[in-house]
């Protein structure tokens, strides 16, 4: 039932070179990220934006080729979504402003691409994930790490086996965040629904869960700040354990007051392996590690990892399957940072939900 909707819906994909996008959010991560990732995009196309300024929808728009009448406001956006050549939407937004934006698209019968943490909260990622399935749209979460190639390389060396049973593994992703000089939503607990875990951590919590092939099933963590003043809405640095099924244990640090940093470190009993830096999007990789007594490195250059994620979605949209990582993707690790969060405020270790749909 589900292929024969989408077949219906989406025929007039079959014969176009390129889905068209509209980009909904055109704040850091739009302007110098998504929006430029077009241009190298082979199966996607920039077609509408959507901005809380419709004059920055225009400014954006003149920068990479949107024409005026297709950049809205937002109180415009029921009128973006009835455009035809909008197939596709990338909520590129505020954290606090996803779900509402995904619902509205899905009703509409637009697929959805959503910038992670995919929502504040469990309980608006479920009525998110709810919506595309009710509407018979695809919603994707998006990690980017799914397709860059040393994550990918890191991936496969875990499931190959050549590091063995897994043990243990690391990572941290840390910068610096000015409120006066970067963006101030990012200290409004409102808006971004915490602080640095729900902005840096959550790529920690979700790569150590994909690399393992596992969901965590509790949490134990600790927060804390020497800038109390700064971060009195929202965490600042925050440390967290992960355990798994199979006994595998992650550990995982995100700050918002040091030096930019990632890196994913995994150990099991015939090697590990380490990639760093992880997350940041506009530095040269090292994969590098020891396996059976054996040192290797492999170098990756930067490439848009964007414009990769781009066309995997418009593959599964064309190819009508599921994207990988879908919106379930995104509501398992809300419920992994809620767990996060409410150990540090019970000073306990704390199960996570696992009964999710």
């Amino acid at each position: 039932m589900r292929i024969a909707i989408l077949r219906q819906r989406d025929t007039r994909v079959e014969s176009t070179t390129s889905l068209g996008f509209a980009v909904v959010g055109l704040g850091n991560i739009a302007e110098f990220a998504v929006l430029p990732a077009f241009r190298e995009s082979k199966k996607s196309s920039l077609v509408a934006l959507v901005s809380h300024d419709p004059a920055r929808a225009k400014q954006m728009g003149k920068m990479f080729g949107v024409d005026d009448r297709c950049c809205y406001g937002f109180e415009a956006y029921d009128q973006c979504l009835r455009q035809p050549g909008v197939v596709a939407v990338f909520i590129s937004s505020v954290n606090s402003a996803h779900a509402e934006q995904t619902i509205r698209a899905a009703a509409a019968g637009k697929h959805v691409l959503c910038e992670k943490p995919l929502a504040n909260t469990v309980e608006d990622c479920r009525r998110m994930v709810n919506a595309c399935r009710a509407s018979q749209v695809l919603l994707m979460t998006a990690y980017r790490k799914y397709f860059e190639p040393a994550s990918v390389a890191l991936k496969e060396l875990i499931t190959s086996g050549q590091l063995g049973r897994l043990r243990h593994m690391y990572s941290t992703y840390t910068e610096i965040v000015d409120p006066i000089k970067g963006p101030s939503w990012q200290l409004n607990p409102r808006l971004a629904g915490g602080g640095s875990l729900m902005d840096l951590g959550i790529y920690c919590v979700n790569t150590m869960a994909w690399l393992a092939g596992s969901d965590p099933i509790d949490a134990t963590a600790f927060a804390w700040t020497d800038e109390f003043q700064k971060f009195s809405g929202v965490e600042d640095s925050i440390a967290f354990r992960l355990t798994h099924p199979e006994g595998l244990v992650c550990q995982g640090t995100s700050s918002y007051s040091a030096a930019a940093a990632s890196f994913v470190q995994v150990h099991g009993d015939k090697g590990w392996a380490a990639l760093n830096p992880a997350f940041a999007f506009d530095e040269e990789r090292r994969l590098f590690g020891k396996i059976q007594g054996r040192w290797f490195e492999q170098t990756f250059q930067v490439m848009n990892e964007f414009a990769l994620e781009l066309d995997a979605f418009a593959d599964c949209i064309r190819e009508r399957r599921d994207p990988e990582p879908d919106g379930m993707v995104g509501l398992r690790d809300m419920a992994t940072v809620q767990a996060i969060y409410r150990s540090v405020r019970e000073k306990r270790t704390v199960a996570i939900e696992t009964e999710l749909r």
